[in-house]
């Protein structure tokens, strides 16, 4: 009941192979960071080139087929993710098209950017990260290494990451926190939402599933969120919450830390 196939449809995932081989869920959380640099590197990081202009891109630049310009386009709008990012190079529209606004801040060279994604100004992003195709990063976003970001992602404004991961589709739109942590598909988190990561008292997480409690040894473990979940604004989910497919949190609700079944409605 809390492998990862319980709470993620794993068919076609963008990043099934992070939850390979796993008997729990929470397991993928010590994985993250050595999953995603391998994925960057086997994609091949292409934030370096982007540096050589200094750690904050002086200017607007796109990626067509792991080619950088700095001149030659026009950026004609779209939301990326819904695949409809749309840019005229050298004349003619092209698909399959990386932006990153001047003013992005690529603090590392183990960052991969996928076609279709987006970085708008003022997101700082460290690595390890990979940002997924038709993701976007939004302005003031701050990416603190260990950052797996699926297929058609939005990382929000002023939402902070690290060590954490959002499946396909998962949305973080506004002033967000997610530390150790992992979204499912299709998961939406309401503005302000703060996925609480460190127990004030120093003591081992636990979870219970019928009469079995499972005892998970970190120093720090936020939410696993399963497929379709939704919360309210301003909620907060304590350290250790383990949320089934489809779970609801209410507006200004504090969820317990544990496991809530699928469709749990939390208010």
């Amino acid at each position: 009941m809390l492998a990862p196939k319980d709470l993620f449809n794993l068919e076609g995932l963008t990043h099934a192979g992070l939850f390979a081989g796993l008997e729990f869920v929470w397991e993928a959380l010590g994985k993250i960071e050595a999953y995603t640099r391998q994925v960057v590197e086997e994609a091949g990081p292409n934030a370096g080139p982007l540096r050589g202009h200094g750690e904050v891109l002086p200017r607007t630049v796109v990626i067509v087929d792991g080619r950088i310009y700095e001149d030659g386009f026009e950026l004609l709008g779209g939301d990326p993710t819904k695949g409809k990012l749309r840019v005229r190079l050298q004349g003619r529209e092209v698909g399959k098209v990386s932006v990153i606004h001047a003013g992005a801040a690529l603090m590392d060279e183990l960052i991969h950017i996928a076609p279709g994604a987006v970085i708008e100004p003022g997101a700082l992003i460290k690595g390890p990260s990979f940002i997924g195709p038709n993701s976007e990063v939004r302005q003031g976003a701050y990416l603190r290494g260990g950052c797996l970001i699926g297929a058609g992602c939005v990382v929000g404004h002023t939402t902070e990451i690290k060590n954490s991961a959002m499946l396909d589709g998962a949305k973080a739109g506004h002033f967000a926190y997610l530390g150790d942590s992992i979204l499912g598909r299709e998961v939406n988190l309401g503005a302000g939402t703060k996925l609480a990561n460190l127990k004030i008292v120093d003591r081992p997480f636990r979870v219970k599933l019928g009469e079995t409690v499972h005892s998970i040894e970190r120093r720090k473990f936020g939410a696993i969120m399963g497929d379709g979940c939704e919360t309210g604004c301003n909620s907060v989910t304590n350290p250790g919450t383990i949320l089934g497919p489809r779970c609801l949190v209410a507006p200004c609700q504090a969820v317990p830390g544990g496991y809530h079944p699928p469709r749990s409605v939390i208010r």
